[in-house]
């Protein structure tokens, strides 16, 4: 644990004394207000309410988060830093987690800015507070999960564009099989019930029902197994970088 915290502070530190976390933080609260607001339209629904912001969440952290991760791992191989890392004694899974855990508090912190948000509709009208934070709960794992993808593309490569264009192809095709399109093509092909198996290995699918309130226990397990499965990719392909 002593090695998994040096790395957590370590990496924190490297995202503070940068302007990455700062213009990221920036530029996903630009993001989320302009569709909240005019894709959304949160005002014009008259309703007191976060649905029309939650909805664009899988969305905005599928281009957003692969670019908070994709310097987990790239940019330490470019510049030759992760010789020095991989010799330091601790174990592979510590510099993972660690890595991790520091991109995923810089996604945690973006996300508990919008807060105001929860305020405002608050001051406007009576909503169902439980199931905003269930809501808000379901965002921070499935930041999480899209987070341990980016850690695992960029692993797997030096450079951080081709990270970042892995992880956002991947969290694309993750995403994008529970749209009803998708599905409706699936099912010409495979039928309905493999389609419908299909549509259930989707992020999309598991965090719909958790931006309306509804806490189910399956999708908690699904975005927990999701980003367990990239760490253990990551860790492989670190583990392999270590032992050559």
């Amino acid at each position: 644990m002593k090695s998994l915290l040096a790395v957590y502070r370590r990496e924190l530190l490297s995202y503070a004394t940068t302007p990455i976390a700062y213009v990221f933080v920036a530029v996903f609260l630009f993001a989320i207000g302009l569709f909240t607001f005019q894709v959304g339209g949160f005002f014009e629904s008259r309703r007191a309410d976060l649905t029309g912001f939650f909805a664009f969440h899988p969305w905005i952290f599928m281009v957003f988060l692969p670019a908070i991760a994709m310097r987990l791992w790239s940019e330490d191989a470019r510049s030759g830093a992760i010789e020095l890392l991989l010799t330091l004694p601790a174990p592979t899974w510590a510099l993972v987690a660690g890595k991790y855990l520091a991109a995923w508090t810089i996604a945690a912190i973006a996300l508990a800015l919008t807060f105001p948000l929860w305020v405002t509709v608050n001051v406007l009208g009576d909503p169902d507070n439980a199931a905003i934070f269930t809501a808000y709960i379901a965002s921070v794992l499935m930041a999480g999960a899209f987070i341990a993808i980016g850690s695992a593309m960029s692993a797997l490569t030096q450079s951080q564009v081709v990270a970042f264009v892995l992880a956002v192809l991947a969290s694309f095709l993750l995403t994008a099989l529970g749209l009803p399109i998708v599905l409706d093509a699936a099912t010409g092909f495979v039928g309905g019930g493999a389609a419908e198996a299909l549509t259930r290995l989707s992020i999309l699918h598991h965090f719909d029902a958790a931006q309306r309130g509804v806490v189910e226990v399956r999708s908690l397990i699904y975005f927990l197994s999701l980003a367990a499965l990239c760490l253990g990719f990551t860790w492989l392909a670190v583990d392999a970088r270590r032992g050559a």
